[in-house]
């Protein structure tokens, strides 16, 4: 089943009757599949719950306002050249000293299709580090790099850029959707975040990217009117762990590219 409206995708996610896709339990140890079935992002339940406190853990002890300087100043050192800032930065602050191989473990991080570097990634990543840093690293570099590339397509000079990222979340996410199961039903259910976040019930002139339109930091804060929740962070089970911190990071970025 497809959903596109905003009150329906809202219903899913809070609803904890619907899970994550079911990921393999049984990998070899140390493989991006194994990783995968340890993580919160495809867990349910109390492990789910634990799990996520872990990260949330982590991030309590990460000053976002930190982030989002050092992104700034690590771009205008490597002169504009932003690839890599964002988990060299995050992992900085959670204490990865080598955080390079988390782009070949993030390629197969949400389809499960990594391959063999993959696999070689998540291994040298687990003789540094976590799995709670790792999994906070993965979950961070494709989804903020991938922000800041769609931010770029809507910049203009002077733009302010707190509003530039709130409006590119809603109009031009990251990530384009977000799968579920029912687990009375079994059947998959599939949210387009694209169309849910451009809902004409919810966002009046939902087409247009419009940097002032007012926004509402959470959907629960603002259902159906008023400001406008985008569900780019997630919403009601499963929200993400760090919004602030991946702004940040974004922010940052783009501070770090202006002359």
């Amino acid at each position: 089943m497809l959903i596109t409206r905003h009150a329906d995708a809202s219903a899913v996610l809070a609803d904890p009757r619907y899970v994550p896709p079911p990921v393999a339990q049984d990998a070899p140890e140390g493989t991006l599949a194994w990783l995968r079935a340890r993580v919160s992002r495809f867990s349910t339940g109390t492990t789910h719950d634990e799990r996520r406190l872990d990260l949330v853990a982590l991030l309590d002890g990460i000053d976002p306002a930190g982030l989002r300087a050092d992104a700034r100043d690590l771009t205008r050192r490597r002169g504009g050249d932003w690839r890599g800032v964002p988990t060299t930065v995050l992992g900085a602050a959670l204490g990865v000293e080598d955080a390079s191989p988390v782009a070949d473990a993030a390629a197969g991080y949400l389809s499960g299709s990594g391959g063999p570097a993959a696999d070689t990634a998540v291994a040298k990543l687990l003789a540094s580090a976590g799995i709670p840093e790792i999994t906070l690293l993965l979950q961070a570099h494709t989804a903020t790099e991938t922000l800041i590339e769609h931010a770029l397509r809507h910049r203009t000079p002077g733009q302010d850029v707190d509003a530039l990222l709130r409006e590119t979340l809603r109009h031009d996410p990251p990530l384009t959707v977000t799968r579920r199961v029912d687990t009375l039903t079994g059947d998959e259910v599939t949210i387009d975040l694209v169309s849910a976040n451009r809902d004409p019930s919810v966002f009046p002139d939902h087409d247009r990217f419009d940097p002032h339109r007012r926004h509402s930091p959470h959907p629960e804060d603002s259902p159906h009117g008023g400001s406008s929740p985008h569900l780019t962070f997630g919403y009601g089970v499963r929200p993400c762990p760090g919004p602030a911190h991946a702004l940040a990071l974004a922010a940052g970025v783009l501070e770090g590219l202006v002359p």
